[in-house]
């Protein structure tokens, strides 16, 4: 059977017999990849003209609320994919990994949205002011780039890794084109068809290639991007393609590293038995077929021995088999030729110097490979930090100092993560500064932490995955870091009403005087830029001495005449917390209303000292709005606090949540 991809709206079937995907415990043939003949140029322009105008049509918001909904939805069919991953030589450990952190991905970022405007604009820090009056103004905003994200994918996570790449393009409203690695795509395809059967996905935000791309980077330029996730050659070979050289797409590398771990010269037992766990750990799931596994590992010449017979007696009671039996702890490698490949690196790590040092007793017929344990005393040569057993497979090194350690670790080139066990300040942040330019995550792990870590090999939707050099250089996930690597900056320049107009956020100069108590009005009638200005309030003597007496606050500058004469403010001043309250005062409406609750303050800022006698007023801006869920919505207002002579004393951004209509 040719496995179908998704394309142009269709489920369409390759031509010619197509590449074999093989069951790695049994080796039956399972399905064929093919996409001879399919149309992958015009999936490119498919995307962009009828998914990527169906994203925009709703927005960051309804767009979160989706991939809730995806999410949800996948959660309560993943028995089906957990069944389907017993054909890749993955256990159910292995699926949980991958399944579980996948759909984790796509509700990481439906909350993330809760923060994200309505529209497809989101505007970056403030406006400038570009004239002296305020009539001309630019704001840097990031907009959807207009194309498709295509992303092609490694075996080792056909679920998680198009489901980490997918969450944040839709987010951004960027469709997806997906091709994954030809070993697992039989899972990827049968996630791609629970996403469209869900009914959530927009028509033409998600295709699917099963197969080569062929000549589908031809169709390629600068409004689209290309996230790729697999070995180092192929990332080089394909980033000297001219799409990217010539006509500007984004390439986004994630490839193979050496990654290491060391344990620390102050590291205790505690810390020892720690970082054995989680080496062992890391050669165990996935069978260690996962780029930011641990490869090699450095510990003082004096603990090498204890690290190693730790880290042995962790994996020497696995059991590997057919993940389908009861009992399996470790299953295949992914194919064959994957083991033929991590052969070739042991058998160069071995020439290097490397020696075995334990070998479990596994099976080792077919994709089998059973965990290795290598120890290069002498850590000099070169292939041990630059060739990689994609496999479970680690190399334990030596080392006398820090400066050593952190000299072999950089040796890799560049690597996805490293893990340093200690519990020490001092030697952690010798490794910060020494590994931090050659890491994209640097993992500390110590007694403090172990219980509650994620561990080495775990990116994590809110923190950057990627890595300098040999790694690729590319950044993924990293909460709204990676939505934006799918957005592209602008910079808008206007006048204040069309930069307030386009931004959906208060432009200053925009201002439109509220005609009813703005606190009186339901989230969906409130507009940007409506603006109270209140009453005005004169601050006595009385105001400070009881504000002092209540808040218990006697602060000299507030209750002693002589001491704040000798201040910098040459007088007794008001509490600027006394300010903040004041001016709430003159703007909140106490009648029960719209407003239900005060939801934060953010920014604040006292700019001028408020005597006794000094005149204040306050000026109530609808700065911003975002839903929270169906019947409450979350609105900032800019505030500003003048003086008697117009000189701005206070200015904060508060939050309330407000009231929505009901349907």
């Amino acid at each position: 059977m040719i496995l179908e991809s998704y394309l142009l709206g269709e489920w369409r079937r390759g031509g010619g017999e197509g590449v074999p995907i093989r069951d790695p415990a049994t080796g039956e043939v399972l399905a064929r990849a093919s996409t001879e003949g399919l149309p992958l140029k015009e999936a490119v322009a498919y995307g962009r003209e009828v998914g990527g105008k169906a994203l925009l049509a709703l927005g960051f918001q309804e767009r979160g609320r989706r991939l809730r909904a995806l999410a949800q939805f996948l959660s309560e069919r993943k028995e089906e994919l957990y069944r389907l991953y017993l054909t890749t030589g993955g256990t159910r450990r292995d699926a949980w990994y991958d399944v579980d952190g996948g759909i984790g991905v796509l509700f990481t970022y439906a909350s993330l949205a809760r923060n994200l405007p309505e529209g497809n604009v989101l505007p970056e820090e403030e406006a400038l002011l570009l004239s002296k009056d305020g009539a001309f103004q630019g704001r840097h905003v990031l907009v959807p780039k207009g194309g498709v994200t295509l992303q092609i994918n490694a075996f080792n996570f056909p679920v998680w890794g198009l489901l980490e790449k997918f969450a944040p393009a839709f987010l951004a409203g960027v469709p997806t084109l997906a091709k994954p690695a030809t070993p697992t795509a039989h899972v990827a395809q049968a996630l791609v068809r629970l996403m469209l059967d869900s009914g959530l996905l927009p028509e033409g935000s998600l295709q699917l290639l099963v197969g080569g791309v062929g000549d589908l980077f031809e169709a390629l330029d600068h409004r689209d991007s290309v996230f790729f996730t697999g070995s180092r050659a192929t990332a080089e070979r394909l980033a000297r393609h001219p799409a990217f050289t010539e006509r500007g797409a984004l390439f986004n590398a994630e490839a193979d590293s050496i990654n290491p771990a060391v344990l620390g010269l102050r590291a205790g037992e505690e810390e020892l038995k720690r970082l054995a766990q989680e080496i062992a750990q890391e050669l165990t799931i996935k069978v260690g077929q996962r780029c930011t596994a641990i490869r090699r590992v450095f510990a003082p010449k004096e603990r090498l021995g204890a690290l190693l017979e730790a880290t042995r007696a962790h994996l020497e009671a696995l059991r590997l088999g057919d993940p389908r039996e009861e009992g399996v702890d470790l299953g295949p490698l992914a194919s064959l030729e994957q083991k033929e490949e991590v052969l070739r690196a042991v058998e160069g790590l071995l020439a290097a110097g490397a020696q075995v040092y334990w070998r479990h007793g596994g099976r080792e017929d077919g994709a089998f490979f059973p965990p290795l344990l290598l120890l290069a005393e002498d850590p000099a040569p070169e292939a041990l930090h630059t060739l990689e057993a994609f496999g479970p497979v680690a190399t334990f090194m030596p080392y006398g100092t820090p400066e050593e350690a952190a000299e072999l670790a950089r040796r890799g080139g560049g690597s996805l993560v490293a893990t340093v066990a200690t519990p020490d300040p001092e030697e952690a942040r010798f490794y910060l500064l020494a590994l931090g330019p050659h890491v994209g995550r640097l993992h500390f792990l110590n007694h403090r932490n172990a219980h509650a870590s994620t561990g080495h090999g775990s990116p994590l939707p809110r923190l950057l995955h990627g890595g300098p050099g040999r790694a690729g250089g590319g950044e993924e996930l990293g909460g709204v870091l990676s939505l934006k690597r799918h957005l592209r900056r602008l910079a808008l320049q206007a006048d204040p009403h069309l930069l307030q107009a386009l931004t959906g956020e208060y432009a200053k100069g925009a201002e439109r005087p509220a005609q009813v108590h703005p606190f009186r009005k339901p989230y969906e009638e409130l507009e940007i830029g409506e603006t109270l200005t209140t009453h005005r309030r004169t601050v006595t003597e009385a105001d400070i001495a009881l504000f002092s007496a209540l808040s218990w606050d006697h602060f000299y500058a507030h209750t002693d005449e002589i001491a704040a004469r000798e201040s910098l403010f040459g007088k007794r001043v008001a509490h600027g917390y006394f300010v903040l309250s004041a001016a709430a005062g003159l703007f909140v409406d106490p009648a029960p209303g719209p407003v239900l609750a005060n939801y934060g303050l953010e920014g604040l800022r006292f700019l001028e000292p408020v005597a006794a006698g000094d005149t204040l007023q306050a000026h109530l801006t609808v700065k911003a709005k975002r839903p929270r869920d169906e019947k409450t919505g979350v609105v900032e207002w800019a505030v500003e606090v003048k003086n008697g002579e117009g000189k701005t004393v206070a200015t904060y951004t508060l939050l309330t949540l407000v009231a929505r209509k009901v349907p």
